[in-house]
């Protein structure tokens, strides 16, 4: 599996953040919905990477700078085909790992609470993410989890 930065508009790369997307809004109300369309996963301050294994889209992940020590985990996602293979620990592991060589102190995001997101919260909490207060911008919502990493 090889990890590195990629473009959010390419054609396999766009369909797996449409199912992405459409998987949100099938589990969370439209105003609890806070990943970013490929446009916005392209702009300035966002770093995007894809895991692949030869031609193959394993999952995708960004990384959204907050502040000078605070970035935000985005769009973290495993190909359905490539579930239960590691790919999301790796991706996880990758941007963590990133953010920590680019100097950062602190890494945080939002996931769902629906059962839905329970695989994902499982990841994080294992890799070492606790509760926090919502951050930048966030508001409390009881359809909405915020974790943090102490760098």
């Amino acid at each position: 599996m090889q990890i590195a930065p990629d473009d959010p508009r390419r054609p396999d790369v766009l369909a797996l953040l449409e199912e992405h997307l459409a998987d949100m809004y099938a589990t969370s109300p439209a105003e609890s919905v806070h990943a970013l369309d490929p446009d916005a996963l392209a702009a300035p301050g966002i770093t995007f990477w894809t895991a692949r294994s030869d031609d193959e889209l394993l999952g995708c992940v960004a990384l959204k700078r907050l502040s000078g020590e605070h970035v935000e985990l985005k769009s973290m996602r495993t190909a359905t085909a490539a579930r239960r293979r590691g790919v999301a620990g790796r991706l996880l592991d990758h941007v963590v790992g990133e953010a920590r060589s680019r100097g950062h102190r602190r890494i945080s995001l939002e996931t769902g609470t629906e059962d839905y997101f329970a695989p994902a919260r499982a990841l994080y909490v294992a890799r070492g993410f606790a509760e926090c207060p919502p951050f930048e911008g966030y508001a409390l919502d009881p359809n909405s989890v915020f974790l943090t990493l102490a760098l």
